[in-house]
């Protein structure tokens, strides 16, 4: 009987030490993928934070000998960040809900209703997920450039319309789920509305609900968090798109097309004012760059803090975890 309360309590203290050791090597891995992500986002915030000459003081490594403010003031002044901020938050925030909204009746039609070609309609949706935007990067820019509907504007008023250098071309976009990543929160949106169950609309039927009722009022609810999760997702890529910016807008900037040229606007700036600089060096470009790229996610960050809960449950609720 002793014997056998030994080998018990041997294989618990085992079962218990194997247990021990896997939570250990999970918390090493989770640590060290923390570590990955995080690493080079507080590299950027340090670098922010130093002179020029602290990046070439091989005893510098995180915190800076001569902390300053002087780099952001600098990159504010060479972003025209607050009027930057303002326009590109009005875009993105506009597009974001347009988005929303077409991909919510896009994909509670493919979710719930049947019709004809609709598997391979949704094909085409997720074909825009594989096909890269530089393939169609000529024809968008044409077709924006000559905007016209079947010739009618043509034929009505003489000419085309060209609809570059505004915001049109992202709002027709959205209007029309043709957006960024449009056709991944169409399958997301999809997925969520696919495990709901049909009871709930079956009851709202019996009690008279019409379709469009139905979907308003009972299904629209329950899909909070994945509604915050795909506007969320519509914003970030929004807000840090340079493609289509760079393509659409040449005279309009945005948060990411001034990011991309303020070390260069930040030193002729300097230079017309007097300044003593003959040249831009590597260590006053990383320097911008890293306090332009600071500025530039300080607002994702905020607005990832204060959804947090709901984007977190529509991704574990959106069928795609892992």
């Amino acid at each position: 009987m002793m014997k056998d309360k030994q080998k018990v309590k041997r294989k618990i203290t085992i079962w218990q030490m194997g247990r021990g050791v896997g939570h250990l090597v999970r918390a090493v891995i989770i640590i060290g993928i923390c570590f990955i992500i995080l690493q080079p986002l507080f590299t950027k915030l340090s670098v922010s934070f130093m002179a020029e000459r602290d990046l070439y003081d091989s005893s510098v490594k995180y915190i800076a000998k001569h902390f300053t403010l002087n780099n952001y003031k600098m990159a504010i002044e060479g972003m025209d960040y607050w009027t930057v901020f303002v326009r590109t938050l009005v875009l993105s925030g506009g597009v974001s809900l347009l988005q929303l909204f077409t991909c919510l009746m896009t994909a509670y039609g493919f979710a719930r209703f049947r019709f004809p070609f609709k598997k391979l309609l949704f094909g085409c949706v997720i074909l825009t997920l594989i096909v890269p935007p530089q393939v169609i990067m000529l024809p968008l820019f044409m077709k924006y450039r000559f905007f016209d509907v079947f010739g009618i504007i043509k034929a009505v008023t003489g000419s085309t319309v060209n609809m570059l250098d505004t915001f049109f071309p992202f709002i027709f976009q959205a209007c029309f789920c043709m957006g960024i990543r449009n056709g991944l929160y169409i399958y997301m949106l999809r997925q969520f509305f696919k495990g709901m169950p049909r009871e709930l609309e079956e009851a709202a039927f019996v009690d008279g609900s019409g379709k469009l009722r139905t979907f308003l009022q009972i299904m629209l609810p329950s899909a909070i968090p994945m509604m915050v999760t795909v506007f969320l997702f519509g914003f970030v890529w929004q807000w840090t798109d340079n493609f289509y910016a760079s393509l659409y807008l040449s005279d309009t900037k945005l948060i990411s097309s001034s990011l991309s040229a303020l070390a260069v606007k930040v030193y002729s700036t300097y230079a017309n004012n007097g300044g003593s600089m003959n040249f831009i060096s590597p260590g006053f470009v990383s320097m911008m760059n890293n306090t332009g790229t600071i500025l530039t996610i300080l607002p994702l960050i905020i607005l990832y803090l204060v959804c947090q809960k709901h984007f977190v449950e529509g991704i574990e609720r959106s069928g795609i975890v892992g």
